[in-house]
């Protein structure tokens, strides 16, 4: 977790990457989704399972939750008008 927060630092953040260091976000992403596959398979977590869940909870949870917002709805009209530009 901590050289994924490094890279991303790094490439995001306000640190930079050391003489011959390159970013390889993609690799350490996968690095921690094998870790967390690896602590799921040890406890017998059912991830495709707790994955879903969570999918249906947030899409019940957050379903209306930023129509209303005027900084969204902005967004989208600017988005709308470059489109026809």
């Amino acid at each position: 977790m901590g050289e994924l927060a490094r890279v991303i630092a790094r490439t995001y953040g306000d640190q930079s990457f050391k003489k011959g260091e390159k970013p390889n976000l993609g690799e350490e992403m996968a690095d921690v989704l094998w870790v967390l596959i690896c602590l799921a398979n040890q406890t017998g977590v059912d991830l495709t399972e707790e994955l879903q869940k969570s999918f249906d909870k947030k899409t019940r949870r957050d379903s209306e939750r930023h129509k209303n917002n005027p900084k969204l709805s902005e967004h989208q009209e600017d988005k709308e008008q470059d489109n026809k530009n």
